[in-house]
């Protein structure tokens, strides 16, 4: 780095407020788009109603002509330029946002899959066929100047086109993609599913991990791991052994980055066990967010800056960005800025890989490699029972996060609580009746349009009042796996709310969104950090799971009165037996 390009980031260190502390290193390489005085003075301006906007514009020449360019016109102002200057020089030196990306219809989208024929109503059968044609609307491709010039871009190239979330995100993100891929596969789209899976696995050839989404600035940081489950549906579908042969050390690749470098150790009753947490020790203010993190590192004392910043990463991490789940620290666990993400043991993310490392062995027994299937069986094993002695509560009947500053679990609920129970990560048969107690314990029950995120009220956008598909999926699917009759009928009606939450919303807005607010009937969610989005990728996907497993029993009609939870299940078999009679 030049001598004047690095005092001006000493500069910008204290301005900062980091002068007083060891700086930890920057999310990436790129003076542009991930740290450096160009970055600073254009967000702290604001000149974009959403800071990604900024972070995610081409480059209109080389980043060394944009660098100079930009430090000649900062002396020229004294390290302060005007607003109206800014923004002509990003107007000369910047792309509008999305040039780089070209609509893609797949290939292997077809009219009419076969799930159709399964759903009995007729207005959600014909919603569904409308979320199947979204598909096409949702898929891109990048152009051929990503792969030629990709230092104007912070967009990562990967060489197969890819379905995204949609709204403001116009690259890929990892655990968004697994419920895409599967409701891709129930549209008979498994070339897709395979494009997307070669770039995840190319990523982690190149980075030794799958970023938290396609941009550089993402590059530090992961998503919660779900790879391995993704080949596993992709070979359920198509058999593809020669696939999994090519590819089964690149995934084993994968696992070995989150046990190098996000485990952790927790002592308990004289023991030591090894669990997983979300961990990005990199410094300065996320860069697609990057005036909101200044700004509340301001309302800290300057030795805390970093620590945060490294906290709202590892929270970007878990996927949850942001949620109570991780406001653990400071007096006020309102605040944002009492995120202490690294400080907890998050009950999903050790449940995803104890269901990799199942899948793993699987896969090595598949492929006759004896001695790694025992590997991963005798991994699965021991996360097995670190799983039930750190985060089992026999006396709540659920799992819970472990915050390891305080020594103790937390008991608030959040649906991740029963991650393990999807996962298949238990060996007591009766963990579905306990989990099913649970519930009807917190009086998650009581809520008709779906299931709360958790029952905390902070304003951020993974809390209380939001309802988002993934952690639907996770319970149903959880409960409907068990062998519990009454589990199944419990999960079949949080199904149902679902369907009709997303169904009601798109009959008024012909549109799919990211999030829901359940507190007064469903609508599109908010809170966070920015406008709840369209689209959208894993909705859909959730909704198609839902649509092809309780098809011939889903309906598009009211929304069932509430039942207390003692009367739910009679109800509920009663609905289904009248549902079998010969009308």
């Amino acid at each position: 780095m030049p001598r004047r390009t690095w005092e001006l980031c000493l500069l910008l260190l204290l301005e900062l407020g980091l002068g007083s502390q060891e700086a930890l290193p920057p999310p990436c390489e790129s003076q542009i788009y991930c740290y450096g005085e160009l970055l600073h003075q254009v967000q702290m301006a604001k000149l974009y109603q959403d800071d990604k906007h900024f972070v995610d514009m081409p480059l209109s020449t080389d980043p060394d002509t944009v660098l100079q360019s930009f430090s000649e016109l900062s002396e020229a102002h004294n390290h302060s330029i005007p607003t109206q200057q800014l923004q002509a020089f990003v107007a000369e030196h910047f792309q509008d946002v999305g040039q780089e990306l070209q609509s893609w219809t797949p290939v292997d989208w077809k009219d009419s899959p076969q799930f159709l024929q399964k759903i009995s109503d007729a207005k959600l059968r014909a919603w569904a066929g409308q979320l199947h044609e979204l598909w096409k609307k949702l898929g891109k491709k990048m152009k051929p100047e990503v792969l030629s010039h990709p230092e104007r871009f912070s967009l990562i190239y990967s060489d197969h086109p890819f379905i995204v979330p949609g709204g403001r995100f116009l690259e890929f993100y990892y655990w968004d993609s697994y419920w895409v891929m599967e409701g891709l596969l129930l549209s008979e789209m498994a070339q897709t599913v395979k494009g997307m899976l070669q770039n995840f696995l190319d990523l982690v050839n190149t980075y030794g991990h799958v970023p938290n989404g396609g941009r550089v600035y993402y590059l530090q940081r992961s998503q919660p791991p779900l790879l391995t489950l993704m080949m596993d549906r992709y070979l359920n579908y198509t058999n593809d052994t020669t696939f999994l042969q090519e590819n089964i050390e690149t995934l084993a690749l994968e696992l070995d980055f989150w046990t190098k470098n996000r485990s952790v150790s927790v002592s308990l009753g004289g023991k030591s066990y090894v669990l997983n947490r979300y961990y990005v020790p990199y410094g300065g203010p996320r860069p697609e967010s990057y005036s909101k993190d200044a700004e509340l590192a301001d309302t800290l004392p300057e030795g805390d800056r970093e620590a945060l910043w490294a906290e709202l990463k590892a929270g970007a991490e878990s996927g949850w960005d942001f949620s109570s789940r991780w406001l653990i620290g400071g007096s006020n666990p309102n605040l944002l800025s009492s995120i202490r993400t690294s400080k907890l043991v998050p009950v999903d993310l050790n449940a995803f890989l104890c269901q990799a490392e199942e899948l793993m062995s699987n896969f090595y027994a598949r492929l006759g490699n004896d001695s790694q299937a025992r590997k991963y069986r005798t991994l699965r094993e021991q996360r097995l029972d670190t799983l039930s002695a750190v985060l089992w509560d026999e006396e709540n009947g659920a799992w819970f996060d472990y915050d390891l500053e305080n020594e103790k679990k937390n008991q608030e609920f959040y649906p991740s609580n029963l991650t393990p129970l999807w996962a298949g990560c238990f060996s007591d048969p009766g963990v579905a009746d306990k989990a099913l107690k649970y519930l009807e314990d917190s009086h998650i029950l009581t809520y008709q349009y779906g299931i709360p995120t958790s029952l905390q009220q902070t304003g951020q956008q993974w809390d209380f009042p939001n309802a988002w598909a993934p952690l639907q999926d996770v319970v149903i699917r959880g409960l409907a796996k068990s062998s519990s009759l009454r589990a199944q009928e419990v999960a079949f009606q949080l199904a149902q709310n679902w369907i009709r939450t997303n169904f009601d919303v798109y009959s008024q807005t012909s549109a799919m969104y990211e999030k829901y607010d359940i507190s007064n009937g469903g609508q599109p969610g908010g809170g966070g950090e920015y406008e709840v989005q369209e689209g959208f990728g894993w909705t859909n996907g959730v909704v198609l799971m839902l649509l092809d497993r309780y098809g011939d029993r889903l309906t598009s009609g009211a929304q069932l009165a509430f039942l207390e939870p003692r009367c739910l299940v009679a109800a509920l078999l009663l609905n289904f037996l009248v549902s079998l009679l010969p009308w």
